[in-house]
């Protein structure tokens, strides 16, 4: 099921099932619960950019404890510096950071920081040119301040919130390791729209285009996945995503317009 950012609506929505109480079951410690759990959502929705930054940090860093990190000398180190060579080096501002986890899983993903993950399992399936284009992709949900909507909602449903309520900040700089791994397991397993994935098959199409790389990986990389998704095994990538042949014969159609 796709999971989208609480919004302004959906703050309203919970005000009013909260207000379907009656008197009688309304006490005290329950009106201050909510309101709690309303302001920290409120203050989810309004997390400054420096905030969103500190808590991708955390939620990065939880992450890198709790996986095997490729060194410098790792032959999928070396092969994805080499791939991302051309790409920039920065993010709206940010600098990138991309490390490579060693597992059989097959995912990459990029947070509002930055932080950049390449699983050694997708690169295994992927030729370097393909996974530039999903590289590209990872990197649109940065530029097109998708990663920032999807913290957002981890955030307002993570352990984090009850944090910043007790200490009145809307973000911490630093949460305990235990904390920020659940805020990155949260945003990790929070979906992106439809839309989103679609506007940021686009960007990485539009970011080929523009350093003029080749783009076909684009489309024999959603082909590939398209054809792992009907084997058995379990990938998060293919999880969070629309069907993969649909996104393939979109980039091959734009292809084919030379646009």
């Amino acid at each position: 099921m796709t999971r989208f950012p609480l919004t302004a609506l959906g703050l309203s929505l919970a005000l009013a099932l909260t207000g379907c109480k009656t008197a009688e079951t309304l006490n005290t410690d329950s009106l201050g619960k909510t309101a709690e759990t309303v302001s920290t959502a409120s203050k989810a929705l309004t997390l400054s950019d420096s905030d969103v930054v500190a808590l991708s940090n955390e939620s990065c860093a939880a992450m890198d404890a709790q996986n095997k990190v490729a060194p410098a000398k790792n032959k999928y180190t070396q092969r994805l510096n080499r791939v991302v060579k051309a790409f920039p080096k920065a993010i709206d501002g940010k600098q990138t950071n991309y490390k490579v986890y060693l597992t059989s899983d097959v995912n990459a993903w990029a947070m509002a920081n930055g932080c950049i993950r390449v699983y050694s399992g997708l690169m295994d399936l992927m030729n370097d040119d393909e996974l530039r284009g999903v590289i590209g992709h990872e990197i649109g949900h940065v530029a097109l301040g998708h990663s920032k909507s999807r913290l957002q909602a981890a955030y307002a449903t993570s352990a984090a919130r009850q944090i910043a309520a007790q200490s009145g900040n809307a973000a911490l700089s630093t949460l305990s390791r235990t904390q920020a791994g659940e805020l990155a397991e949260k945003f990790l397993n929070a979906q992106f729209s439809q839309s989103q994935e679609s506007a940021s098959d686009d960007y990485s199409f539009d970011l080929l285009t523009q350093l003029k790389l080749p783009r076909k990986g684009l489309v024999t990389s959603f082909q590939k996945l398209a054809k792992l998704s009907e084997g058995s095994k379990d990938s998060a990538l293919l999880s969070s995503h629309p069907p993969s042949d649909k996104r393939a014969a979109h980039m091959q159609q734009r292809l084919g317009n030379g646009k």
